[in-house]
């Protein structure tokens, strides 16, 4: 009997990666490709800037290390694409990378949800394996067989996040926020974040939504839907713009009508409420306080891989966007190590055959390295940092935390 490369994924993925005949990659393997596809221009450019440096940084220390010990020390390259700005220019990055690589064993990207829905529609015919700290549910609900999710979901953030700001609230100030302001873009990732708060979950924890503000990006004028912000008194504001310049609109706008420098607490969902360039547009006193959720960030145990980075780039800090895409490189490597061949469905049934609670402590709180038939990552845990003096620290979970958190003052 034959199969087709899809049917051989699928059947890797049931019985495991020992299910498939072992076949040796050949010694005269002298590179591997794997691709990253990110927003280098447009309004994310900047995380897809700093998710660029964690893969390059991940494909040096794999060489440095000397390469892929399973195929006689073959070296590693990065291929690069721009997804831009938009689902559509996405998608047609990831149609010109494969064009482009036709020996491309796997990939990571697209941060913006939106963009990775579309990126891998591609990825996935191409039976790529492709690897995405992006959180929307979306992603891993359409039955794929090659794509891979290290972040808790949206729904999952939102079902986890809210109760812990309220035990912060409560913990620091002895009340509980009960007045829920909502201001986002109509991204994939705060539209999932977004959902069950307005099925019911935010009256479950005792909240009432007085104000839901939805905004397509760019953001041009942040007044008015700031203003009806102010209107409607919320005590606790679910900010949730995706890109850098959205966030700056927003922010200005706030302490320009009295609700910023803590005031208003405010929540952000996704690293660029982290990003060191918000620091620099926005300055400390505008951030104080502020919090964010995110699948990852600088913690306890990770202090070589945080040192090395802000020595090789000049960073002030680690964002989210570096240490997954550091992580997701690095779980290509592996991967492509046990399957001993650079062929994707040998290194699509190796992911799955994975379970490494070591390798999950580098990079993320919780779990393990290990994926569910949807290709989530089983025990993905949130991570919730705040600026606190000038920058963004992690404060839960508390086990990893760098610092107390702190309530901002009305």
């Amino acid at each position: 009997m034959s199969y087709t490369r899809r049917q051989l994924g699928r059947l890797a993925g049931a019985a495991g990666l020992a299910a498939l005949p072992l076949r040796q990659g050949r010694a005269e393997t002298k590179e591997v490709v794997f691709g990253l596809i990110m927003p280098l221009t447009g309004a994310w450019a900047k995380s897809g800037e700093l998710a660029r440096l964690g893969a390059e940084m991940a494909v040096d220390d794999i060489n440095a290390a000397g390469g892929i010990a399973a195929l006689g020390g073959a070296r590693v390259r990065l291929a690069v694409g721009d997804c831009g700005a938009s689902p559509e220019t996405s998608k047609n990055a990831a149609q010109r990378l494969l064009a482009e690589e036709p020996a491309l064993v796997g990939g990571v990207g697209a941060y913006v949800s939106s963009f990775t829905l579309a990126v891998t529609e591609v990825t996935e015919r191409a039976g790529v394996p492709w690897f995405t700290l992006s959180y929307a549910d979306a992603i891993t609900n359409r039955g794929f067989h090659y794509v891979y999710q290290t972040s808790p979901t949206a729904e999952a953030q939102a079902a986890a996040a809210l109760p812990t700001i309220l035990d912060l609230a409560r913990s620091s100030t002895g009340r509980t926020p009960t007045r829920l302001g909502i201001v986002m873009d109509n991204t994939a990732s705060p539209v999932n974040f977004t959902r069950g708060l307005r099925a019911g979950g935010a009256a479950k924890l005792g909240m009432t939504i007085v104000v839901d503000e939805t905004f397509a990006p760019p953001l041009s004028d942040a007044g008015p839907v700031m203003q009806r912000v102010r209107a409607a008194r919320p005590d606790l504001l679910l900010l949730l713009p995706t890109s850098v310049p959205d966030i700056k609109l927003t922010l200005e706008k706030m302490n320009e009508i009295g609700l910023g420098k803590g005031r208003l607490p405010a929540v952000n969902n996704g690293g660029p409420m982290g990003s060191p360039d918000l620091l620099r547009v926005v300055g400390k006193d505008m951030l104080e306080g502020v919090m964010f959720i995110t699948a990852t960030w600088g913690m306890t145990g990770m202090e070589t891989l945080i040192a090395a980075f802000k020595k090789r780039t000049g960073q002030p800090w680690i964002t989210q966007d570096s240490i997954s895409t550091y992580a997701h490189i690095q779980i290509l490597r592996e991967a492509v190590e046990k399957a001993g061949s650079t062929e994707r469905d040998r290194v699509n049934a190796a992911i799955k055959a994975m379970d490494d609670p070591a390798l999950a402590q580098k990079y993320f709180p919780g779990g393990s390295i290990k994926f569910d038939e949807r290709g989530r990552r089983e025990g993905a845990a949130l991570v919730i940092a705040q600026w606190q003096n000038g920058e963004p620290v992690t404060i839960f979970p508390r086990d990893r935390a760098l610092a107390t958190p702190i309530w901002p003052k009305h």
